[in-house]
This record gives structure tokens, C-alpha cells and sequence, in this order.
């Protein structure tokens, strides 16, 4: 990798260059050159009298991609949600059949169910974040989902094969605006509120969940009355934020 990195630096790099700059011998370097000229991502142009990084080198960053725009909106407002009420709150995107979690104030609460929930997968109708996502989506959007959750054998999914009593759930979280994890699925020592992130065109982005342990609270609904307006806020605050970091980009 540092011999990448050398290379990427110049359009065209000798072996003298390249033992200067790294102190590897140069027995090393021919060897670590060959192996990359064999694999791809490097050429030697005898022409120039040096080597060149190859196009393929780009896709060795083919699977990084920055962090979307929804989640660096709700960043600096899930923290402010964790340190006033403790409890930890997270950002989920879909990913195909689920959401993932990809932002977590798990570090920030000392309150908090799980030790880590960063890049975890949640099913759609189960799980709060998934089912506040599944249930604001677009009809066409919704359609796709559930073509593809009835295509797997997950139990989580099993709802999808049932229209009509998935309907009703749906119609049940568009009323009252938020979701939660269904009751059987574990942990049940805890359980997860959740609200969808929508943007100005009405397009869910995300999803923003507020997880905290049930002994805390008589009952669900105590809970639900607690932290749906606090949820509902700050996704009104994210999706703000969101429009304003659009128009700066």
C-alpha cells in the first residue's frame, strides 16, 4: 500500500525514487512492482522509464462512500437527543430488505440496551427503524420492498405474505406517525421508537430511532408520549438541516 501511495503521487516513478522516498531495497521493490504489474494496478512504461498507477487502481475505493447527506443533517441532533433524555439514539438507511444502522450515540448514553449497533441490519416489519421506514415510503417503493421480503424464507418476513394484516400495520404506523419493535422479538427488556426522516420533496430518507429499556416506564404508551414528539423534532429539524446542506453543495 505505501508503494501505491508513492506512486499515486507522481505520473511516472522510478525504482531510485522509490527506494529514496520508502528505504525499501531495491530487490524489494522490483519484487512488490512485479506482483502489482501481474495484478493490474500498476504499468511499466519502458518509454518514460518508470511506472504509472493503471486505472484499476480505482476501484480499490469502490466500496467507500461517504457518509450520506441525511446522516451528517442528523448527526449533531441525535447527540442532542442522547444527552437530554440518555437514552441512545440511531440513524438507519434501507439497504435492500432491511435498514442499517449507520449512526449510533451508543458511545455517547450510558443508558443504552446494546454495546453497539453501528452497521447492524434490522428487518423492515419488526423492528421500529425498519417499519417506520417501510411504512412512509413511496406505493412504488413499497411494492419493490415487499416483492423482495416474499422472495426469502426469514421469519421476520413472514408478514409480507400476509396483505392484509401487513396493511393494517401499515395504515396503524401512518396514523399515529412513529413505529416500535414488535413485542415478541428480542431483547425484550427493551424496545425501539422510531419516526421516518422525510425530505422537502416527501421522500423518506431514513429512519430515527430512541431505544430504552422497558422497566423504565409503566407501559409502552408512557414512553411513546415521552419521546415521539422529541423524535418527530428533531427528524422536522434534520430534514432542514438537510435542505440547507443540499443547496450549500
Amino acid at each position: 500500500m505505501r508503494i501505491l501511495q508513492e506512486l499515486n503521487l507522481q505520473p511516472y516513478t522510478s525504482i531510485a525514487r522509490l527506494h529514496a522516498r520508502t528505504g525499501l531495497p531495491k530487490p524489494t521493490l522490483v519484487r512488490i512492482l512485479k506482483t502489482l504489474e501481474e495484478s493490474g494496478f500498476v504499468e511499466n512504461d519502458q518509454r518514460l522509464g518508470g511506472y504509472q498507477v493503471s486505472a484499476q487502481v480505482s476501484s480499490l475505493s469502490s466500496g467507500f462512500h461517504k457518509e450520506p447527506m441525511v446522516v451528517e443533517a442528523g448527526r449533531a441532533w441525535a447527540i442532542a437527543v442522547t444527552r437530554k433524555h440518555q437514552w441512545p439514539v440511531s440513524i438507519s438507511l434501507l439497504d435492500r430488505d432491511a435498514v442499517v444502522v449507520r449512526f449510533s450515540t451508543v458511545p455517547d448514553s450510558s443508558m443504552s440496551p446494546f454495546h453497539a449497533t453501528v452497521n447492524m441490519r434490522l428487518p423492515l416489519i419488526t423492528r421500529g427503524m425498519g417499519l417506520a421506514y417501510l411504512a412512509f415510503t413511496s406505493e412504488e417503493q413499497f411494492a419493490l420492498i415487499i416483492d423482495i421480503l416474499r422472495s426469502t424464507n426469514d421469519p421476520e418476513d413472514a408478514m409480507a405474505h400476509h396483505p392484509r394484516e401487513l396493511m393494517k400495520l401499515v395504515d396503524h404506523v401512518k396514523e399515529v406517525g412513529y413505529a416500535t419493535r414488535a413485542r415478541h422479538v428480542e431483547p425484550t427488556n427493551s424496545n425501539t421508537i422510531a419516526v421516518p426522516i422525510i425530505n422537502g420533496e416527501g421522500r423518506v430518507m431514513a429512519s430515527l430511532g430512541l431505544t430504552y429499556f422497558t422497566s423504565a416506564f409503566k407501559s409502552q404508551a408512557e414512553a411513546c408520549e415521552r419521546y415521539v414528539p422529541v423524535l418527530q423534532l428533531a427528524a422536522s429539524e434534520i430534514t432542514q438541516d438537510l435542505a440547507r446542506l443540499s443547496q450549500t453543495l
